[in-house]
């Protein structure tokens, strides 16, 4: 996961069945839980053996004004020096800077032109 590469895509969505069903029944994708942040279930994407994908869990009041889409996340070589510069040019955090265990170090944000992504500093594999 090379610095400044895409590494990961991850759809948010409201209705996790809904959109579990349709991308199985679509492109043949199986899913493998794996405990959220917030106590809910992340589900990892899978083809075959391969992780491609995730789907994040928006359920919940919370997250009701929360648009359903994909985000991408693109590998940093230090999320935290790399957010510091992205704010002094213009970015926003949509939340707080975040620990994965065994996954990495993870930054959601909103560049200048409001354009969604997520940065992540893998832990060595």
């Amino acid at each position: 996961m090379a610095h400044g590469n895409f590494v990961w895509n991850e759809l948010v969505t409201h209705d996790v069945a809904k959109a579990k069903k349709f991308y199985a029944d679509v492109m043949g994708w199986t899913y493998e839980a794996m405990p959220g942040a917030g106590g809910d279930t992340y589900w990892i994407v899978k083809m075959g053996d391969a992780r491609v994908g995730g789907i994040f869990p928006a359920e919940g009041p919370q997250w009701a004004s929360l648009p359903e889409g994909w985000l991408s996340y693109i590998a940093v070589d230090d999320v935290d020096a790399r957010v510091k510069k992205a704010l002094a040019l213009g970015a926003k955090l949509m939340r707080p800077i975040f620990d994965v265990p065994n996954i990495g170090r993870i930054a959601i944000l909103t560049e200048p032109g409001s354009a969604g992504i997520g940065w992540i500093t893998p832990l060595p594999m």
